[in-house]
């Protein structure tokens, strides 16, 4: 693995919420610390295991591999969709891990992502938001898919990831990047 450094790592990114939630539910609560383990995700949290979870992929095969243990949206991205009317805060898209000062979307597939003093997550691709989101609000699907200029369709409702080490994290802890060895490969959706 590369040890190259993004550039967002030198904006302070930290983590800004942790959120868990151990039944189905869209959104999950804040918490004051979450434990990641490996292999797994989230300690505690419905989405946490070794194969899929996320009910849409368990009626598909529940045998797939669970490349979505952890959920982080970017802060940002609620200053984003609040000049379009809507109120969004972190836990309430369903997200592991709230953070700030990094471009998660940019990010590349195999990025390593240090939370805190010792977890250790590693980006599989981008969340493919469904209905839920209008149901949460309506009209705020639209604001986190949409088509660029190119029509190429776009998916700004976080990344996601799994577990490649352990540990406790807390609001406040500090996120540094590791990118992967060249070519990177662009997020897409999983």
């Amino acid at each position: 693995m590369g040890t190259a450094q993004a550039p967002q790592a030198a904006q302070a990114a930290q983590v800004a919420a942790v959120s868990s939630n151990g039944v189905y539910s869209f959104t999950k609560p804040n918490r004051e610390s979450i434990t990641l383990l490996a292999g797994l995700g989230v300690e505690g949290d419905v989405h946490a295991g070794v194969t899929v979870k996320h009910r849409s992929r368990v009626a598909q095969d529940p045998t797939q591999p669970n490349l979505r243990q952890i959920h982080l949206i970017h802060r940002e991205l609620f200053d984003e969709v609040a000049g379009a009317g809507f109120r969004v805060e972190a836990g309430q898209l369903g997200e592991n891990v709230t953070t700030e000062g990094i471009d998660l979307l940019a990010l590349p597939a195999g990025t390593l992502l240090s939370l805190g003093e010792e977890a250790v997550v590693e980006v599989t691709g981008l969340r493919n938001p469904c209905l839920q989101i209008d149901h949460f609000q309506d009209g705020l699907l639209k604001q986190v898919v949409l088509r660029d200029e190119e029509g190429r369709l776009v998916r700004k409702a976080g990344i996601m990831g799994v577990v490649r080490q352990g540990g406790t994290i807390h609001p406040g802890d500090p996120i540094t990047v590791t990118l992967p060895p060249l070519p990177h490969i662009p997020l897409d959706r999983v």
